[in-house]
């Protein structure tokens, strides 16, 4: 590629298309018109000899050279921005700023709660919103700026979102104290018949990724019930035979008389990362608490 070809305009335009993945939303973040980012999409995509956004059945999809292409770009252009921005500090102390968090009740106690309490001690005009986390609607929520930032496992499929990872969560299978079945070195057979209790976050499935490795063994577990939130959870294992496998820092930020039961042969684990869209990456004030939670996290 001809580098003496490219302006910052251009890299402005690219970073714009690929985080809207529209040509008019990405002409309207830019105050530009529809037909002059048009040009200068047609432009990039002569210097890289790639079409860069094909036509989707909503807006446009980018091709792998132009994922390969958002992180390079993005940091290339935070750091231009860090540079020429550097006086426009935030000052948490005296802020006044709302930041709304879609979360589950496992990673609003996990997360948001020590959050919360920190914020009172150095920001105490920093309020936070804390909505149920919808796996389904989160993106479209984050591009509207109806949340600011997302609590999840990344997705692959949405690279043009940026996300941080805080930690990488495991398992522990819990049940009540005197459980007749629950002991140490519990087979993966004996785990498949006992009564299991599970979370589906967008409602109503009776199958996770666990059951998806459990099958790839010739095994599946007997699901008895498919609960909304996390926090129900410990409280019907306590006072029946049923089990479930809990996130272990659930157990931290809610401590129950449980018994927990380790599952050495269970390899799975999930990432936790906070997700936010290019609309409020650039907001001193969000950033800000987007940093105060991977400190408290990495503490934790």
């Amino acid at each position: 590629m001809d580098t003496m070809r490219l302006d910052l305009n251009l890299l402005l335009t690219l970073e714009a298309l690929l985080a809207e993945q529209n040509v008019t939303k990405a002409a309207a973040r830019l105050h530009l018109s529809q037909p002059a980012v048009s040009a200068q999409l047609n432009r990039l995509r002569d210097m890289f000899d790639d079409p860069l956004l094909i036509p989707a059945r909503r807006g446009m999809t980018p091709t792998a050279k132009a994922l390969e292409l958002i992180v390079p770009v993005r940091e290339s252009l935070d750091r231009l921005r860090l540079t020429l921005q550097s006086h426009k500090d935030f000052y948490p102390e005296r802020a006044n700023l709302t930041v709304t968090i879609s979360c589950t009740d496992y990673t609003q106690a996990a997360i948001v709660m020590p959050l919360v309490l920190t914020l009172r001690q150095r920001a105490p005009g920093v309020r936070i919103a804390a909505r149920p986390y919808n796996p389904l609607q989160f993106e479209q929520q984050l591009a509207s700026g109806e949340v600011d930032i997302a609590i999840a496992s990344p997705d692959a499929t949405k690279a043009h979102l940026r996300s941080c990872h805080l930690f990488d969560e495991t398992y522990v299978l819990i049940g009540r104290h005197g459980h007749p079945a629950l002991k140490e070195n519990l087979t993966i057979e004996e785990f498949v018949e006992l009564e299991h209790v599970i979370v589906s976050p967008s409602g109503g499935s009776f199958t996770t990724p666990i059951d998806d490795a459990l099958a790839t063994f010739g095994h599946k577990r007997n699901v008895v019930m498919s609960a909304a939130t996390f926090m129900f959870v410990p409280q019907i294992v306590s006072v029946s035979d049923l089990v479930a496998l809990v996130p272990r820092r659930l157990l931290l930020a809610q401590p129950q008389q449980l018994a927990v039961t380790e599952l050495p042969w269970l390899a799975e684990q999930f990432n936790v990362s906070l997700v936010w869209h290019e609309r409020s990456h650039g907001h001193a004030g969000h950033r800000w608490v987007r940093e105060l939670i991977t400190q408290i996290m990495s503490h934790s």
